[in-house]
């Protein structure tokens, strides 16, 4: 899945995204730190293709963008809203292709501006961006060729604390990066980087009021790394596995933390680490939690409804979910990991 599937709804519940059977599911606790519901069905009884993008509002709403097969045998995108983790979704919306028809193109990636419209990004026929968003009086506007090429699979997108939206993609030796000057503009591509970025690695996070930080993963070096517009690429530790760390901001003894977590490719274990937001030259260090995983299991993080920090692992091969909340205690303890 493209993005963070840990998700805390409107009403405070905790609510998770997995996929089955060429469908995606959804399981939401009943109440903000109680039991919890079995998997229901999201968006109706379409046949989706696996990994779909997760984003999430301002106003708490989830949105999930996923390819579909067509009758003719091509594809398309499929979009559908959450209001409520115990409500049921919208039926799945389709969107179109970027190209008119084909196959798909790569992975999507969906963010949601201040004013709650939907904005759904993937790789195009060209080897270029596409986006498609939500118009504010209903509907969608068309497919736009944000410009860019050989972009590897998949873009992030994140909707900064100021209102502008920021996307971000990998293509040869760079990090390309698109932005709104203000909200509710059309997309630049405004910077790159050189880098060795590893494709399938990048994950965004609003940093700051006015930043958004992507991480990344350098291929060269194995390191996560963190890069803002306007600075260069800065180490933040040894990657501990494969693929995109899960990251949320959260306080940490008073001090205002950026948390990454991942799942240890040596151990099978979670690994976390935690640094002042934006101040990687500090430098972080893993600390590991919980039991061993297997190989696929997926690690996201959110804040409950007491601005808790709470952890959760998905393995799609056996769908063991797990979690585990931050302790009332000084430091980023943790508690017992729990089986749901």
């Amino acid at each position: 899945m493209n993005g963070e599937w840990l998700i805390r709804g409107r009403d405070g519940r905790l609510s998770v995204y997995q996929v089955s059977h060429e469908a995606v599911l959804c399981r939401a606790e009943r109440a903000p730190g109680g039991p919890w519901d079995a998997p229901r069905k999201v968006g109706g009884d379409l046949r989706l293709h696996p990994g779909p993008a997760i984003g999430q509002g301002a106003d708490a709403y989830v949105h999930l963008v996923s390819w579909r097969s067509t009758a003719s045998g091509e594809a398309d995108v499929v979009h559908s809203t959450h209001f409520r983790p115990l409500l049921a979704a919208l039926d799945w919306d389709p969107l179109g292709h970027p190209n008119d028809t084909g196959d798909r193109t790569g992975t999507p990636a969906v963010a949601v501006d201040a004013q709650g419209r939907a904005h759904v990004f993937l790789r195009n026929g060209g080897g270029g961006l596409s986006m498609r968003a939500q118009k504010q009086k209903g509907g969608w506007g068309p497919w736009r060729d944000l410009k860019g090429r050989q972009l590897q699979d998949a873009p992030v997108a994140v909707a900064g604390k100021d209102g502008r939206m920021e996307v971000y993609a990998t293509a040869p030796g760079v990090i390309l990066h698109w932005r709104q000057e203000k909200p509710a503009v059309k997309f630049e591509l405004v910077e790159s980087v050189e880098t060795a970025a590893r494709p399938g690695t990048l994950r965004a996070l609003a940093t700051s009021p006015e930043r958004t930080t992507v991480f990344f993963t350098d291929d060269d070096s194995g390191e996560l790394c963190a890069w803002r517009c306007g600075e260069k690429p800065a180490r933040v530790v040894a990657a501990a596995g494969p693929g995109p760390v899960s990251a949320v901001r959260c306080e940490i003894d008073g001090h205002d933390c950026t948390l990454v977590a991942q799942r240890s490719a040596t151990s099978g274990r979670v690994a976390f680490a935690a640094y002042p937001s934006e101040q990687e030259a500090l430098g972080a260090a893993w600390t590991e939690s919980g039991p061993e995983l297997p190989a696929d299991a997926m690690v996201s993080l959110a804040l409950d409804a007491d601005g808790r920090l709470v952890a959760a692992t998905l393995s799609p091969s056996t769908g063991q979910l797990r979690l585990t909340r931050r302790k009332d205690e000084p430091g980023l303890a943790l508690g017992p990991w729990q089986a749901v």
